[in-house]
């Protein structure tokens, strides 16, 4: 439900792999840098902080670890300024899992609130796609290299 005090950003996506594989896939950089970043400062962690690069843009980003629920949420902020961003794992059979992306607490209105929107749902919703044509085909399709152009 939309909240125009506190507007949220939201993509999922079904992947075919049982939510430890899933989960892991976002919290293991060695995975993460097949379909999302190129670089990290290492795993994902409760309380810690990691540093995520995209080498081929220039462009790196520090993510703060708030929470993690092992096969159910990662939540965490990041970018300028700060946002949250949730990551929930949903075991929709042993074998498939689905993946919700929420950012929330923009603080931004009008066009810029738009325009944050749309970029967003289309960066996560390639996060995903990526996600799913490495964990189900192990295809690295290098969505988010090429959603650019230089």
């Amino acid at each position: 439900m939309y909240n125009k005090d506190n507007p949220e950003v939201a993509a999922q996506m079904l992947i075919r792999k049982p939510v430890a594989e899933v989960f892991e896939a976002f919290i293991n950089p060695d995975i993460t840098t097949r379909f999302w970043f190129t670089k990290s400062s290492g795993r994902l962690e409760a309380g810690k902080t990691a540093t995520w690069e995209w080498e081929m843009y220039q462009v790196k980003d520090t993510v703060d670890v708030l929470e993690i629920i092992p096969g159910e949420l990662i939540r965490m902020t990041w970018s300028q300024p700060k946002t949250t961003v949730d990551y929930i794992f949903k075991a929709i059979t042993p074998e498939t899992t689905c993946v919700i992306i929420n950012n929330y607490g923009l603080g931004l209105e009008g066009d810029a609130l738009v325009a944050a929107v749309r970029d967003l749902t289309g960066g996560f919703t390639t996060v995903l796609d990526g996600l799913k044509a490495y964990l189900e085909y192990g295809i690295q399709l290098n969505l988010v290299g090429d959603k650019f152009l230089p």
